[in-house]
């Protein structure tokens, strides 16, 4: 009989799998590097001149909303100034209220339509590019007049056609949510570097 403490041969060739099969995923991310600097560099101006960043997703992209929202609102690096960033999975009270009342594809949606202004960013994270309160809230941020984003997997897929703009990884929908945290990261580092030169503060 195996015990959890005597793992198979079987767990270690599981584990090393997936890390191997993650490489592919991360070498399509890495195509859209430029296209993560593009996005760091109109973020940086858009929120060091008043804007804010809404950004929603499901699940395990509702975890990377939250960490992206909370690099901005504190720091990534160095010490910069606070920036205007909410994730809408976040506000629990709205988002169930919401749900009962309205239904779960309007959960990100109104808040949308609440918090959303001209100029504001949305950023919608999915894997599968299918989630309809997604849709949902990218059809809202383009009635507020915000520029809407989407970072999905792979094309074709409803929510990068209802949008702005789309980043698209290839692959499994755990690695896809893998390389979010990537891509986030290094949206974060290209905003950091773009803040500091709008303020002075790097050549």
């Amino acid at each position: 009989m195996t015990s959890i403490e005597t793992p198979t041969r079987q767990v270690p060739s599981l584990a090393s799998d997936h890390i191997d099969t993650l490489g592919p995923s991360l070498t399509a991310l890495r195509r859209q590097a430029a296209h993560l600097g593009e996005w760091g560099e109109l973020l940086a101006g858009r929120l060091h001149g008043g804007a804010r960043l809404l950004v929603a997703g499901n699940g395990g992209s509702a975890a990377e909303a939250q960490h992206l929202t909370a690099e901005l609102v504190g720091r990534f690096q160095d010490d910069r100034p606070a920036f205007s960033a909410l994730a809408l999975s976040a506000e629990t009270s709205s988002l169930t209220a919401i749900g009962n009342d309205y239904g779960f594809d309007e959960v990100f949606a109104r808040q949308v339509r609440a918090h959303a202004r001209p100029g504001d960013i949305v950023l919608l994270l999915s894997t599968s590019g299918a989630s309809e309160n997604l849709i949902s809230a990218a059809a809202a941020a383009h009635w507020c007049g915000a520029l809407v984003w989407a970072m999905t997997g792979p094309l074709p897929n409803p929510l990068a056609a209802a949008v702005d703009d789309v980043i698209t990884v290839d692959g499994a929908s755990a690695h896809v949510q893998e390389c979010e945290l990537v891509a986030i990261h290094a949206l974060c580092r290209v905003f950091d570097s773009a803040i500091d030169r709008l303020w002075g503060t790097a050549p």
